[in-house]
């Protein structure tokens, strides 16, 4: 049997132990499965309580179980769902009762979900979304994966792809008609009015900026700096704990440090590098060469130096382009002036500079409040975004480049519009994953947990 059609179960709850574990199992063989280990089905869609046993009569559990007949389920398939008590034996026990019947294996990442696309349950975008559901860390991310998942991007695409359609019938109507005179203008005229009108909404969805796609990522900050002048006390102090090793010697931090933070709901991962200085130890010039490297694809640099100390502009060279603040990624970089609380100065001392005491607190809650800010601003607006991954953007750009020269072409000849605008519906229907898709499945769905 082909692995495809054979019949897959896998734990879709959290690690044992816990206090319920949810095992799931998927295709035509699900309700002997139940049957197996429960007795008989229960009614669709209604938890029914059992007592669960092996194929040799065994106990296994007291749980609650459920059947999900297909195509109404899920995945489109049979599902049976099992409620048990997390604990490691139990799931043990029960993987070995499933495993043994015929044409059942263990469910490869993403496979449930794979199988419900494949059965028309969802269209890739809004796998995408789930996918970016499972793993958001903060509000934002989740509010945006959620809208994926609910169709925001699909449903448009499926209406753009739906008219790009009906406008090809009417180019392809003139083609047939040729020899009638009049007919062909008469059919091109709403054609061509139907095919500028979807380019304009693409290209206005295109034209947005593309923060949305980086709000999956997350904004990086790296705190850079020569040593020892606090810059590890600062990454501690951002993350509210202990993540980086802090001592009065110089060179200590000879890797890159990350910590990821949700601030107001944006993705950070904020990076704590070391002390950028010419030296002789080839650990430390490693370090050094990592924390250049690091900066200079940061978002943002916290450059720290010491309350009081004028900024060095040769080490600065490396981050920026100029002397305008911008590093050489198309960063910003920020001044930050530490040890304040040695009294040097009191505060920030030039516009765009901050004040800080990293070991005593001070100032932290202003830098934390403008890096929300910067944030906000960074990301803009994704509440109404539709492109949340490259692929998608590309996708749309493809069609919107295809219904453009459609447009140029009309007046020449319908038979090459009516191609370009095959082509635009082609480009659409890879974005919902209903054709020629196959090299990227693999792609998408291996990222998704075992069991989802």
């Amino acid at each position: 049997m082909h692995p495809r059609d054979q019949t897959i179960f896998a734990l879709s709850s959290g690690r044992a132990p816990s206090a319920i574990a949810v095992v799931r199992v998927s295709g035509s063989q699900a309700g002997l499965v139940l049957t197996t280990l429960a007795g008989r089905l229960p009614a669709p869609r209604q938890a029914s309580r059992r007592l669960l046993r092996d194929g040799a009569g065994r106990p296994i559990d007291d749980a609650v179980v459920l059947w999900f007949p297909g195509p109404a389920s899920a995945t489109g398939e049979d599902i049976a769902e099992f409620h048990v008590h997390g604990g490691r034996a139990v799931l043990m026990a029960l993987f070995s009762a499933i495993s043994v019947i015929p044409n059942i294996r263990a469910a490869e990442p993403g496979e449930f979900t794979r199988r419900a696309f494949e059965n028309g349950k969802l269209d890739l975008t809004e796998a995408e979304g789930l996918d970016d559901l499972i793993h958001a860390d903060t509000d934002r991310q989740r509010r945006q994966a959620l809208r994926q998942l609910q169709g925001l991007l699909g449903d448009r695409a499926r209406d753009w792809r739906e008219r790009i359609i009906e406008a090809s019938a009417l180019i392809e109507a003139g083609i047939d008609f040729s020899d009638e005179g009049d007919v062909p203008a008469e059919l091109r005229a709403p054609a061509v009015k139907a095919i500028r009108a979807l380019h304009d909404e693409i290209a206005r969805v295109l034209a947005a900026q593309g923060q949305a796609e980086r709000l999956r990522d997350g904004l990086v900050v790296a705190i850079a700096g020569e040593p020892n002048v606090g810059k590890s006390t600062l990454m501690n102090q951002l993350a509210r704990r202990e993540v980086a090793i802090v001592s009065p010697h110089a060179g200590t931090t000879r890797d890159v440090i990350e910590v990821q933070l949700d601030l107001d709901g944006y993705p950070v991962t904020v990076i704590d590098t070391a002390g950028i200085r010419e030296t002789d130890d080839p650990v430390e010039q490693e370090g050094v060469r990592r924390a250049r490297a690091r900066a200079d694809g940061a978002d943002l640099v916290l450059w720290l130096v010491e309350s009081g100390q004028a900024v060095d502009p040769g080490a600065l060279r490396s981050l920026r382009k100029s002397g305008d603040g911008v590093a050489s990624s198309g960063g910003s970089v920020w001044i930050v002036r530490n040890k304040i609380d040695l009294g040097a100065i009191g505060g920030a001392a030039l516009q765009g500079e901050f004040g800080i005491s990293a070991s005593q607190g001070d100032g932290i809650p202003e830098l934390v409040d403008a890096l929300v800010k910067f944030a906000a601003e960074f990301f803009g607006t994704t509440e109404g975004a539709l492109v949340t991954r490259a692929r998608q953007r590309e996708l749309l750009r493809q069609a919107s480049d295809s219904l453009r020269r459609s447009l140029e072409l009309v007046e020449d000849g319908e038979e090459l519009a009516a191609e370009e605008l095959r082509a635009a519906a082609f480009a659409l229907g890879r974005l919902l994953g209903r054709v020629d898709v196959e090299d990227v499945l693999g792609a998408i769905f291996q990222r998704f947990c075992i069991g989802k």
